[in-house]
């Protein structure tokens, strides 16, 4: 009896495991729509994790929401949103795909893209990554497998750098007359110190603090060097860190939505900085048809 059920249970987990399996594969060879006016490209942070409802063409492992600050900047310009960014993401990853079959984020630029709004790279570098791990919200799995934090010179700030350079490119490559905006991430930690709502002491708020000014100055220099606008949200976001008393971001262990990640008032913020961003060039002529 025990053997029938233990195969039946076995029979129904492959048969789910080969549906998701199906369904994800079959997200990953869609051909991405490419007559947005505006393309949004990058990581969790631009993808609004745990903001709202799935937006309904993410692919499932994007965990894309109809909330992040790309929606909101549509709505307020009124181009038509093609939404690319996916959680989990990198450089490498909008660049050439490979995300659990999904292809280069850049397959969705096409003849009518106007604006373009990245943000990405911390990924790559492993920011939030260890920040969740350190803080214990990633569980046993987490606690069995994590070493530590990185060392910063495993975290390839200058092939961030590099890779947001050619991305750049290749977007003026598609659509020579689109806006691109590097979208930096917010501040997740304060200038100094720790508090009980990061989950870790100082010595790894420490850590996460230099991962992020490194960050910072790789898309800085990637902007200034490729003429990209630059919308530095670590300077909007001055304390409105996870332990501020107006926080944009959330701490180890929000109520509502993602560690360490833009709470709704962060991705408004992010919004409204972009539009401020943009808002000379669209009334120069870059503007909804």
């Amino acid at each position: 009896m025990f053997k029938t059920i233990a195969i039946l249970f076995i029979a129904v987990l492959g048969t789910v495991a080969l549906v998701i399996l199906l369904v994800l594969l079959w997200q990953g060879t869609r051909k991405p729509d490419t007559s947005g006016q505006y393309v949004a490209l990058g990581s969790s942070f631009a993808a609004g994790l745990g903001l709202g409802p799935r937006e309904p063409r993410s692919p499932l492992v994007c965990l894309r929401s109809t909330q992040g600050y790309p929606h909101i900047v549509s709505a307020m310009t009124g181009l038509s949103l093609v939404d690319m960014s996916c959680s989990g993401s990198t450089t490498q990853h909008i660049l050439h795909g490979g995300q659990i079959f999904l292809g280069s984020q850049l397959d969705a630029i096409g003849a009518n893209t106007r604006l373009v709004t990245i943000t990405s790279g911390g990924n790559d570098a492993g920011y939030v990554g260890d920040l969740t791990l350190a803080s214990g919200r990633a569980g046993i799995l987490g606690k069995m497998f994590w070493k530590g934090p990185k060392p910063m010179a495993d975290r390839n700030f200058t092939g961030i750098s590099d890779n947001f350079r050619t991305i750049v490119g290749a977007i003026r490559q598609r659509a020579p007359q689109a806006i691109i905006v590097l979208v930096s991430y917010p501040n997740i930690l304060p200038e100094r110190g720790d508090c009980a709502n990061l989950g870790f002491g100082q010595g790894m708020a420490d850590i996460g603090r230099e991962t992020a000014a490194r960050l910072q100055d790789a898309t800085r220099t990637a902007a200034a060097q490729t003429g990209a606008i630059f919308v530095d949200m670590a300077a909007a976001s001055m304390g409105h860190d996870a332990c501020s008393r107006d926080p944009w971001v959330n701490g180890a262990a929000p109520v509502k939505g993602a560690p360490f990640h833009p709470n709704k008032a962060g991705a408004k913020a992010t919004a409204a900085e972009v539009l401020k961003a943009i808002a000379p060039h669209l009334s120069a002529g870059h503007h909804a048809s």
